[in-house]
């Protein structure tokens, strides 16, 4: 997500504003993780036992893979350096965040399973107590043994109060620890299995006004952040090759975040999109991530590969409507951002538009340009639940479609994952998009 009005105006204070935010991320990171490790570690085990050593073990050296798996490739390390280390370090992720959610849940729980457990022992005491009886009189110390020493009757042993306290305290938290781990582990887990599974399709109809009669029923497969890198590879392109040719589109459009890495290490990864068929070809448009990979490269790359890149350009379909694509706004850090007058400028507005753009918000300047629908991926629905509700705050639509004045906008949740291989609320989707003619 992209939070420019946040940053300030005067580049010469970025650097400054850049460590200040990475010294309160990285302490974050260190408070969160202390958290994790006393209640997973330090309140289950033994004090010097072989169990608090590997538990603190683990919480320190995830981290560091998660580290390890965010700037390697930034970094210039050896792609399959990059793959060794983001298996875990991802993972780990996505396991913090709902690790740390269970265990706040878990701290409501705390005392009232601590209560509970406290007044079922005691109502056990009562129910077990011994019935008192007369005691015998004491039997005659011999002589010479003086009371106290061996031989004399002494007191039995009990066990005290504070002592079944730290017991039931034991008992506590490893009940509320080990939920913690199965929630996290089941959650993320899941979330896995979805994204390496592959996308579903989804079917989407979109009437447009000015769309002829001839085209009604034209059917656009749009899929976006697929996301190639290092734990999303070649089998990924090849599910999602397999899902979009079934379902036999007349057009292809791929809009943004193909790749996390060069052409040199994710080239052989992108090989299947070759295999793309359509009656009127596959399109590309850049997003985000292009720009981070090498976008000149990739938009070579991918015309290679049979993929017409649109980049500020647009082009009539033979069914009667206009196809645009526009670069991407990360674009304009290298002088190649979106311009819309030159795709959209001298157009014939009594035609429908289709425009294939990555992120949702430029949306005001499709309406602008009098675009019927636009269509645009980035959001990842959120991808980990709560992340919905930080993409609201950046992104006019998440996903699905939406209506602004005369523009409709539909948003994919895309077909990969950033990160973590992992989803959880927001299932990955490949969507046909069909276009209905109100003349029909």
């Amino acid at each position: 997500m992209c939070l420019p009005p946040l940053l300030p105006t005067d580049t010469s204070e970025v650097p400054g504003v850049i460590a200040f935010f990475l010294v309160v991320v990285l302490a974050l990171l260190v408070l969160v993780h202390w958290y994790v490790w006393r209640r997973v570690v330090r309140d289950v085990t033994v004090p010097g036992g072989l169990a608090r050593r590997v538990g603190t073990g683990v919480v320190v050296a995830l981290p560091a893979l998660s580290v390890g798996a965010l700037v390697s490739g930034r970094a210039g390390a050896p792609f399959a350096v990059q793959q060794v280390v983001a298996w875990p370090g991802f993972l780990w992720l996505a396991t913090l965040l709902y690790l740390v959610l269970a265990l706040v849940v878990g701290e409501a729980v705390r005392p009232l399973l601590t209560r509970w457990l406290a007044r079922r022992a005691a109502a056990r005491a009562v129910v077990t107590a011994p019935v008192t009886v007369p005691a015998p009189a004491p039997a005659p110390v011999p002589e010479g043994l003086p009371e106290g020493e061996p031989g004399a009757e002494s007191e039995p042993a009990v066990v005290t109060a504070p002592a079944a306290d730290v017991s039931r305290r034991l008992f506590v938290s490893r009940v509320v620890g080990g939920a913690a781990v199965a929630v996290a582990a089941g959650t993320v887990g899941n979330g896995a299995y979805g994204v390496l599974r592959g996308p579903r399709v989804k079917r989407v109809t979109v009437p447009l006004a000015k769309l002829p009669r001839a085209a009604h029923g034209y059917r656009i497969a749009v899929v976006s952040d697929i996301h190639l890198g290092p734990i999303l590879g070649r089998a990924h392109s090849q599910r999602i090759v397999d899902a979009i040719n079934a379902t036999q589109p007349d057009l292809i459009a791929v809009v943004g975040d193909l790749v996390d890495g060069t052409v040199a290490d994710l080239g052989p990864a992108a090989e299947p999109l070759a295999g793309l068929r359509a009656r009127h070809g596959s399109f590309f448009v850049t997003g985000n991530h292009e720009y981070f990979s090498g976008a000149d490269a990739w938009v070579d790359h991918v015309r290679e590969l049979g993929m017409r890149p649109l980049r500020n350009e647009r082009l009539e379909i033979a069914a009667g409507f206009d196809l645009a694509g526009v670069d991407d706004v990360a674009g304009e850090r290298e002088g190649q951002g979106p311009d819309f007058v030159r795709a959209l400028g001298d157009r014939d507005r009594s035609r429908a538009a289709v425009l294939l753009a990555h992120q949702p918000v430029v949306i005001d300047d499709a309406v602008a340009h009098g675009v019927d629908l636009q269509l645009s991926g980035h959001t990842h629905g959120g991808q980990l639940w709560p992340g919905n509700l930080l993409a609201e705050l950046a992104n006019p639509t998440v996903a699905g479609l939406e209506r602004y004045g005369d523009t409709q906008l539909y948003v994919s949740r895309g077909a990969g994952a950033w990160g973590p291989p992992v989803r959880v609320g927001a299932p990955s989707d490949i969507t046909v998009v069909q276009l209905a003619s109100k003349q029909a």
